[in-house]
C-alpha cells in the first residue's frame, strides 16, 4: 500500500509527480489548507507538524519532502533518478533538493502574506517587497544554471527536478517569467514528461491563487 496525503499545487505535488516517474501508484488522502483537517489529531499522528506531504509507503512513514525524494530513488535505483554516494553528481543533487526547498520557503511566506494575513494582521509591503526580490534572486541563479544544460544536473533528469518544478508553476504569481527565457523553457520541458502530465491530472484544482498575478502593494 501506498498512500500520498495531499493538497493540490502544493509540495506533495512533487511526490506525486515522482511516484508517477517510479511508475509507482499511490492511494490519495486529500487535504485542504482552510478547513483544518492539516490540524486534526489523526493527521498530525502521521505529519507532527501539520504539513503535506507524508507518504506512507513500505511500511514507513515520511513526512519531508527532501527525505521522500531520497528515500525513494534510493530504494528504487533502477530507475536512475537519484545519486547515490560516490557518483559525480551526488553533492549537486542534494544541493538541488536544498535548494528547492529554500525557494520554497520563500514562496510559502508570499503565500501566507498574500494569501492568508488579512484584517486584523496585514501584510507587510516590505516584507513583500523584500521576498518578492529574494524570489527573483533565486529564480535568477537557477536561469543562469540553465543556460547551458537541459536539466538541473549535467547529466539529465533527476528527482531533482521534480523537487523544483513545484515551485515553478506558483512562482509566476509573485515573479513575472518573460525575463527568463532559460526558466520557461525548462517549464516547457517539464510538462512535456508524460509522467509529470498524468500526475497533473491527479493533482486536483488549486484553491489558493484568485488573481494572475499579485503585485506588491504600495506602502
Amino acid at each position: 500500500m501506498i498512500r500520498l496525503h495531499h493538497i493540490p499545487f502544493s509540495r506533495s505535488f512533487r511526490v506525486l509527480w515522482l511516484l508517477e516517474e517510479l511508475g509507482l501508484k499511490a492511494e490519495l488522502a486529500h487535504y485542504s489548507i482552510t478547513d483544518g483537517s492539516l490540524r486534526a489529531s489523526e493527521f498530525k499522528a502521521i505529519s507532527p507538524v501539520g504539513r503535506v506531504p507524508a507518504l506512507e509507503i513500505d511500511g514507513i512513514t515520511i513526512y519531508e519532502s527532501a527525505a521522500i525524494v531520497e528515500y525513494l530513488t534510493e530504494t528504487r535505483p533502477e530507475h536512475g533518478l537519484g545519486r547515490l554516494a560516490g557518483d559525480p553528481e551526488r553533492v549537486q543533487f542534494l544541493e538541488w533538493l536544498g535548494y528547492a526547498e529554500t525557494q520554497a520557503s520563500i514562496l510559502a511566506s508570499l503565500n501566507m502574506q498574500h494569501l492568508f494575513m488579512g484584517d486584523p494582521t496585514p501584510a507587510s509591503p516590505l516584507v513583500l517587497k523584500l521576498e518578492a526580490a529574494r524570489l527573483t534572486a533565486s529564480l535568477k541563479a537557477l536561469e543562469n544554471k540553465l543556460s547551458d544544460q537541459e536539466w538541473l544536473l549535467p547529466s539529465g533528469f533527476s528527482a531533482a527536478d521534480t523537487m523544483m518544478g513545484f515551485n515553478l508553476f506558483s512562482a509566476p504569481y509573485y515573479v513575472h517569467l518573460e525575463r527568463f527565457p532559460n526558466i520557461l523553457a525548462y517549464i516547457e520541458r517539464i510538462k512535456a514528461r508524460p509522467a509529470y502530465q498524468e500526475a497533473r491530472k491527479l493533482d486536483g484544482n488549486q484553491e489558493f491563487y484568485k488573481k494572475d498575478f499579485y503585485e506588491v502593494p504600495n506602502g
